[in-house]
C-alpha cells in the first residue's frame, strides 16, 4: 500500500514537472530566469556549507566578514559561466552525459574566473579548503537540480510501465548502439506496455555492465534461461543486419519458450541517427531466408523500362502486379495490364493511377486463352514489352482438372506469344517455375511446356523470347506462409505434407526485380534466379509459430499430411540436360534447354484435343509422350497412375 502511495505522489511529482516544462516551452525566458534562482541559492548553499565544514560548524568573525563580498563575487563568476555555456537554457527530459560534462567544466571554468578576479579586485582570500569543498557541493547540488527530475520521471515511468495492464516484461537482444538508442527511447516513452528487464549480446566486454541503468543479463545462448528467470514475455532484436541464420537460430534457442519477437530494421546508417519504439516491426518469414538480400542498381533498371510500351498478364496476380508496380515507376511510355480476375485487377490499376497520376494504365479483363483477343490487344497497343504472368499455379487442383491447365498454361501461353510476335513486340518474357523440372504434377509439366511453346516460336520470330525459372515467393497466395498464418491464427493445427519437404523461397519484390533484369538484359532463352539454400517447411512452420509467442507442439500442434498429389519432397532448378549453366550475374544463371521435338506441333495438337475434351487420363498420356521426364501421379477416382 505505501509503495502505491509513492507512485501515486510520484505521478504528481512528474505531472508538474511535466507541466512546468511545457510552460518552459512556451515562456523559455522565465524557465531561465527561475533556473538561475535556484542556481544563486544552490551556489551561496554550497558556499557556506564548505566553510561551516572547514570551521567545524562555527564561522569565526574574520570568515563572517568575508564571505558576503565572497558569495557576490562567486555568484557573479558562476551564473555567468552556466549562461556563457547555455546551462541556464535545460531540457529536463533529454539532457544526458554531454549536459553532464558540460556543467563540470562550466564549475571547473567559475571555480579558476572567481580566483582570479578576486586577485585582481583584492578581495580577501578564501581558505583553499572552502574553495574545494565549495565546488564540489556546488557540481553535486546543481547536477541534483538539474538530473534528479529526470531521473524520478523515469523511474515513475518503470513503475508504471512494470503494474500497466498488458505490461510485458521484455528484454533486447544486442546492447550495442542500437540496442542503446532503443532502450533509450523505451525508457522515455510514456505510452510504452514494454517494461525492459535487461539486455543480452555476445561481446564478453559487457557481461555485467549496465546501459541506461539496464544490466547486460548475459550471452544470446542463455537467452532461454534468462527468459525463463525474469519471467520474459518480449523479445527485441536490435541488431542491424542480424543475419537469416542468426535469426533462425535465435528463434529455435525459444522454441519452447512463450514469448514474441519484435525487430528493428536492417539499415544500420539509418539506425544510427535515430532507432524509436515506432520503428519496430514484427519477426517474419522474410528474415529467415537463407539469402543475402539482393540490391538493384535503379539507374540501369530505368534505362531498360523508361519509355518503353509494356503489357502485363496475370496483372492481378502476385508477380504479375508486382511487376506492374514495379515497371511503373521507372516512366514506362505506357502500362497495360491483362488479367480475367475484374475485382483485383481494378483496384490494382486505381493504386498505379493514385502513385503514377502521368503513366498511361490501362486495365483489360480478358482471358488468355482466347487468341483472338489477345490478337486484337496486341493490335491496339503494341507492346514492346510482354511480361507473362498469367497461369494456373496450384498444383493440387490442378491435378484435378489438368485439362484446365493445359488450356491455360500451355495454349494461353501460346496465344499470348504469338499475340507478342504479330504485333513486332522486342521481348516477351514467361514467368516459370522450378516444377517445370522433371515434372512430378500437371502443372509442373503445363509450365515446362510453355518454357517449349515460346522456344518454338523464337525460331521464326523477331522476338526475342525467354523463360525465367525460379521457386516459391512467400506472401504469394499460392505460397505456405498466408495459409501457416491463418492456422496459427485459428489456434492450429498447422499443416505440413512431410518433415523432410524442402521449398526454395524468394520475396516477391527481389524475385520479380530479378525477372525485370534477367527478362530485359537479354541474357538468354533460359534465364534461373539463384534463390540461395532451399528451406525446411517443417522448420519453417515451428520458426513461424514461435514468432508469434506461441510453442510448436504444445499451444499449436504440427500435424503431417502426407504429399499431396503431385507433389515432391524437394525441388530442383535445372535437369541433368540444363546442369551446363553460365553464371551471368548476381543471381541470374543462364541455360540452355533441349529444342522441342520435331513433331511438337503434332503433339500440341493431340494435346489440345485431349483438353477440349476434358479426357484427364488422355492428357496425362500426352503429356508424358511430350516429356519423358514427367511422372505423373494418380489420376482423380482412380488409385493407380497413369501409364502409357
Amino acid at each position: 500500500m505505501e509503495h502505491g502511495t509513492s507512485v501515486e505522489t510520484l505521478s504528481t511529482v512528474v505531472g508538474s514537472l511535466d507541466a512546468a516544462e511545457g510552460s518552459a516551452r512556451s515562456s523559455p525566458r522565465l524557465c531561465s530566469l527561475r533556473m538561475l534562482v535556484v542556481d544563486a541559492a544552490l551556489i551561496a548553499a554550497s558556499l557556506y556549507f564548505a566553510a561551516l565544514t572547514r570551521f567545524d560548524g562555527v564561522l569565526p568573525p574574520d570568515a563572517r566578514e568575508i564571505l558576503p563580498g565572497a558569495l557576490s563575487l562567486l555568484l557573479m563568476v558562476r551564473l555567468s559561466a552556466l549562461v556563457w555555456i547555455g546551462l541556464h537554457r535545460w531540457s529536463f527530459r533529454r539532457s544526458g552525459l554531454n549536459e553532464a560534462v558540460r556543467l563540470v567544466m562550466a564549475n571547473i571554468i567559475g571555480t579558476i574566473g572567481f580566483e582570479l578576479l578576486r586577485s585582481a579586485l583584492f578581495v580577501e582570500a578564501l581558505p583553499g579548503q572552502v574553495i574545494a569543498l565549495e565546488f564540489f557541493a556546488t557540481t553535486t547540488l546543481l547536477g541534483i537540480h538539474r538530473f534528479a527530475p529526470r531521473m524520478v520521471r523515469q523511474w515513475y515511468l518503470e513503475q508504471r510501465r512494470a503494474r500497466a495492464d498488458g505490461a510485458q516484461r521484455t528484454l533486447i537482444v544486442g546492447a550495442g548502439s542500437a540496442g542503446d538508442l532503443l532502450l533509450r527511447d523505451l525508457m522515455r516513452t510514456q505510452v510504452s506496455t514494454w517494461h525492459v528487464i535487461g539486455l543480452v549480446d555476445d561481446d564478453p566486454g559487457k557481461q555485467g555492465t549496465f546501459l541506461n541503468g539496464k544490466p547486460v543479463l548475459g550471452v544470446i545462448d542463455a537467452l532461454p534461461e534468462i527468459i525463463k528467470k525474469h519471467r520474459v514475455t518480449q523479445v527485441l532484436i536490435a541488431i542491424p543486419r542480424l543475419s537469416p541464420e542468426r535469426t533462425r537460430y535465435l528463434l529455435s534457442l525459444c522454441r519452447h519458450q512463450s514469448v514474441s519477437f519484435k525487430i528493428i530494421p536492417a539499415s544500420f546508417a539509418y539506425l544510427d541517427q535515430k532507432v524509436t519504439a515506432a520503428m519496430l516491426h514484427d519477426l517474419s518469414p522474410e528474415h529467415l531466408l537463407p539469402r543475402d538480400p539482393i540490391s538493384f542498381d535503379r539507374e540501369e533498371v530505368h534505362r531498360l523500362v523508361s519509355g518503353r510500351r509494356i503489357l502485363v498478364t496475370g496483372g492481378a496476380g502476385s508477380i504479375g502486379s508486382e511487376i506492374a508496380r514495379q515497371v511503373a515507376g521507372h516512366a514506362p511510355e505506357s502500362l497495360v495490364v491483362v488479367d480475367i480476375n475484374e475485382n483485383e485487377l481494378y483496384l490494382l490499376v486505381r493504386q498505379l493511377q493514385s502513385r503514377y497520376p502521368r503513366l498511361p494504365v490501362h486495365s483489360i479483363v480478358a482471358d488468355i486463352r482466347d487468341l483472338d483477343r489477345m490478337m486484337r490487344i496486341g493490335k491496339e497497343y503494341l507492346p514492346q514489352y510482354v511480361f507473362h504472368a498469367a497461369a494456373h499455379k496450384h498444383v493440387p487442383l490442378m491435378e484435378d482438372s489438368p485439362e484446365e491447365a493445359i488450356k491455360n498454361n500451355v495454349f494461353g501461353t501460346q496465344n499470348v506469344a504469338r499475340m507478342a510476335d504479330a504485333c513486332g513486340a522486342e521481348r516477351f518474357i514467361l514467368i516459370s517455375t522450378d516444377k517445370a523440372v522433371k515434372p512430378s504434377s500437371v502443372m509442373g509439366a503445363s509450365k515446362r511446356l510453355a518454357e517449349m511453346v515460346i522456344r518454338d516460336i523464337a525460331e521464326t520470330s523477331r522476338t526475342t523470347f525467354a523463360a525465367i525459372r525460379f521457386g516459391n515467393v512467400l506472401g504469394s497466395a499460392g505460397s505456405v506462409v498466408p495459409l501457416f498464418k491463418q492456422q496459427i491464427q485459428a489456434g492450429g493445427p498447422v499443416t505440413v505434407t512431410h518433415p523432410d519437404c524442402t521449398r526454395y523461397f524468394m520475396i516477391i519484390p527481389e524475385a520479380v526485380g530479378l525477372v525485370v533484369l534477367a527478362g530485359l538484359g537479354g541474357y538468354g532463352e533460359l534465364c534461373i534466379l539463384d534463390m540461395g539454400e532451399p528451406v525446411r517447411i517443417a522448420e519453417l512452420a515451428a520458426n513461424m509459430i514461435t514468432m508469434t509467442g506461441l510453442v510448436p507442439d504444445k499451444d499449436i500442434p504440427i500435424v503431417y499430411t502426407g504429399l499431396r498429389p503431385g507433389e515432391k519432397l524437394e525441388e530442383t532448378l535445372l535437369s541433368e540436360e540444363e546442369e551446363l549453366t553460365q553464371h551471368v550475374r548476381n543471381r541470374i544463371k543462364v541455360a540452355r534447354s533441349p529444342a522441342p521435338p520435331p513433331d511438337f506441333q503434332l503433339q500440341l495438337k493431340r494435346l489440345d484435343r485431349a483438353a477440349r475434351a476434358g479426357d484427364a487420363h488422355d492428357v496425362k498420356r500426352a503429356l508424358q509422350d511430350l516429356l519423358p521426364t514427367y511422372t505423373p501421379s494418380k489420376l482423380r477416382g482412380s488409385d493407380q497412375p497413369v501409364s502409357a
